[in-house]
């Protein structure tokens, strides 16, 4: 149930911890710098795990290119279901409770969770490519893998780097949150500060994951407009 009493003072409370918040502590910028590092880390190498696990795993669901339609194809969609299914803080709470606190969970959790995501978009495109150069590949007596690197590969090409860009934005703004369960990162300076009401230090670190996130966005949006110009 909602406690009234705390909504109605709201407005008093956020005044005093904005009051208290401002200015931010600048000096603090010099611990923040390698948490930050971690939290690139974190996606960087979690949307990394996540292509090497997803792009044989698309291809081994998607209808046209799935060696067994009745045993491969639905294992890879339990998996896939269930890895988008689960958020990136469920998978890090579970991470961290296998692993211990720290980067390695935060990376196991973002891989878990991207895997499916990448594994989902790119299958799909795999199946509505145009079968065409297949056909016409195959005619020559060219074996599957052949066929999946000339005819199927350089169909969802642009898609896959488009997909990989877009999950590793999106990670790295997952990734400034997972601290907060342990999982290494900004979240946990953030997660750190809030327990010790050191507001002036939150209020730095909310500014520099704001400048992170706008970092990533640009970044991925300049990727992306260069794929579709190709």
């Amino acid at each position: 149930a909602t406690t009234w009493f705390f909504v109605l003072d709201a407005p008093r409370i956020a005044q005093d911890i904005f009051s208290r918040a401002m200015p931010p502590r600048w000096e603090y910028i010099n611990d923040l710098w390698e948490p930050l590092w971690d939290t690139f880390n974190i996606a960087t190498i979690g949307t990394g795990i996540a292509i090497l696990f997803g792009v044989p795993m698309a291809f081994l669901t998607a209808n046209n290119t799935t060696p067994s339609r009745y045993i491969i194809r639905p294992i890879c969609m339990v998996f896939i279901v269930s890895s988008r299914s689960i958020n990136s803080l469920i998978w890090a709470l579970l991470t961290v409770a296998i692993l211990g606190p720290g980067v390695l969970a935060g990376v196991v959790a973002i891989s878990l969770r991207s895997i499916g995501f990448f594994a989902k978009l790119l299958y799909e495109a795999i199946e509505e490519i145009d079968s065409t150069p297949v056909e016409a590949i195959k005619a020559t007596g060219a074996s599957k893998l052949q066929i999946m690197v000339y005819a199927v590969w350089p169909q969802v090409k642009a898609v896959f780097v488009g997909v990989a860009v877009f999950r590793w934005d999106v990670n790295i703004r997952n990734s400034t949150v997972l601290g907060l369960v342990g999982a290494g990162g900004i979240g946990l300076q953030l997660s750190s500060s809030l327990n010790t009401l050191a507001w002036p230090q939150v209020s730095l670190i909310i500014l520099v994951i704001f400048l992170a996130v706008v970092f990533s966005e640009g970044l991925s949006a300049k990727v992306r407009s260069h794929i579709m110009k190709k």
